[in-house]
C-alpha cells in the first residue's frame, strides 16, 4: 500500500530544473515561493511554536539550492548567508530543521513547490506542459541507506520528460511499486490527455483501465518475464512486411542504430484483447557497435493506448526513449550531486522529505 509521498529531495531538483538563478532568488521570488508554502499545514503543537513551518520549509529549500546537504549545513546556511527574506530573530536550530522535516506533510510540501515552479516557468515563457501531449514517466528508486522497520525506503516519481520536472513523489511500503503508480498520479493533478510512459512492472491491466478512466494514456513496455504470453504474443506478430522507422546516432565510442515498428489494432480482435485499451502495438530494435567492434542487440515491445492518428512511429520512439531521462534527470542527480543513496536518516518523515547527505 502507498505510503506518504517524498517531497523536499526531489522538490529542490526540480527546483534547480526550473532555471533558480545561481545568485539565489530575488525578494519577489522568495515571497512567491512563502506564499506558495503558506498551504502547508503545520504538523507542530502551537504552544512554543517560534518558527512559522513556511519559514522554516523556505530556508531548507533555499539551502539545499545553495548546496547544502545535511541538518547541520542548513542550519549554518540560514545563520550565515544573505537572505533576501528570513524570520526576525534568531534563525531556526539544526534540531529545529530535523523536528520540521520529519513531521511535515510531503503531500503539501510537493504540490506547493509544483505550483511555485509552474508558475516561475510560466513567468519566464515556458511551461511544464509544452505544447502537445505532456508525458509523464513514472519509475522507483530505492534508497539503499534509509531503512526503516518495513525494510529500506523505496520511491516512485512522476517526472516530466519535457520540462524535467518532478510532478509528483511517493514512498512505498514494502516496496510494492506497483501499487504507487496510481497514488503519484493523484498528486500530479489533471490527467486527462496525460500521456504515461512506465517500464515493465508497470504494464498492468489494472493500471491500464486506472488511466483510462481518467482520460489518461499510457506507453508501456513489455517484458518476458513480467508478461510471458502478452510478450510472446507481441513477438508473433508478422513484424517483417511491417514498414519501420530508423535513426541512427554515432558518439561516446559507439555507434547506434534504432529502428521502431509499430501496429494498429484497429479492426483486429484478436490484438485489441492482448492488452485492455491498446490501441497500437510496436517492436524496438537497439543495435549498438563499439569502437573495439563488439556489437550487442536488444529487442524491446512496446503496448499503447494511443492511436496512429494520436502519435507517430517516431514519437511514439522518443517516448519510450525518454522514459530513461528520469534515470539521468532525476536518480542519477541524487546519487551522485545529493549523495542521497547515502543518507542513513530513519525518523518519522525524514527518509523522504529530508535532503540527503553522506554526512547524516
Amino acid at each position: 500500500m502507498p505510503a506518504l509521498p517524498s517531497s523536499l529531495t526531489a522538490l529542490a531538483v526540480a527546483v534547480s530544473d526550473g532555471e533558480v538563478p545561481p545568485d539565489g532568488l530575488s525578494l519577489r521570488e522568495s515571497v512567491q515561493l512563502l506564499t506558495a508554502l503558506a498551504g502547508v499545514p503545520d504538523p507542530r503543537e502551537r504552544r512554543g511554536v517560534r518558527y512559522s513551518v513556511q519559514s522554516v520549509l523556505l530556508l531548507a529549500i533555499g539551502a539545499v539550492m545553495a548546496g547544502k546537504t545535511s541538518l547541520v549545513a542548513i542550519a549554518g546556511w540560514a545563520a550565515r548567508a544573505d537572505h533576501q527574506l528570513v524570520p526576525i530573530g534568531r534563525r531556526p536550530s539544526t534540531s529545529t530543521f530535523g523536528r520540521v522535516l520529519a513531521a511535515v506533510d510531503p503531500i503539501a510540501v510537493q504540490r506547493a513547490i509544483d505550483r511555485w515552479t509552474a508558475a516561475r516557468l510560466a513567468d519566464a515563457g515556458s511551461s511544464p506542459s509544452p505544447a502537445g501531449a505532456e508525458v509523464m514517466a513514472v519509475d522507483g528508486k530505492v534508497l539503499r541507506g534509509a531503512r526503516t522497520a518495513d525494510g529500506q525506503v523505496k520511491l516512485v516519481a512522476a517526472y516530466d520528460q519535457q520540462a524535467g520536472l518532478v510532478r509528483g513523489q511517493m514512498a512505498v511500503q514494502a516496496g510494492d511499486e506497483i501499487a504507487a503508480l496510481p497514488a503519484v498520479l493523484d498528486t500530479v493533478g489533471e490527467l486527462h490527455g496525460l500521456v504515461v510512459t512506465a517500464d515493465a512492472l508497470h504494464c498492468q491491466d489494472s493500471h491500464a483501465h486506472w488511466l483510462a478512466a481518467r482520460g489518461a494514456h499510457y506507453v508501456f513496455t513489455v517484458m518476458k518475464r513480467t508478461r510471458p504470453k502478452l510478450h510472446a504474443a507481441l513477438a508473433a506478430q508478422p513484424w517483417g512486411s511491417v514498414p519501420g522507422v530508423k535513426t541512427v546516432e554515432v558518439g561516446h565510442g559507439r555507434r547506434e542504430s534504432r529502428s521502431i515498428k509499430v501496429l494498429a489494432t484497429d479492426g483486429q480482435p484478436a490484438l485489441q484483447a492482448l492488452f485492455p485499451h491498446a490501441a497500437q502495438i510496436a517492436k524496438i530494435v537497439r543495435v549498438r557497435t563499439r569502437g573495439d567492434g563488439k556489437r550487442s542487440q536488444e529487442t524491446v515491445y512496446i503496448v499503447t493506448s494511443l492511436t496512429h492518428r494520436q502519435d507517430s512511429a517516431g514519437q511514439l520512439a522518443g517516448w519510450v526513449r525518454g522514459q530513461w531521462t528520469i534515470e539521468n534527470g532525476l536518480h542519477w542527480v541524487r546519487d551522485v550531486t545529493l549523495s542521497e543513496d547515502a543518507c542513513q536518516v530513519r525518523t518519522g518523515h525524514a527518509p523522504t522529505t529530508s535532503p540527503p547527505s553522506a554526512a547524516w
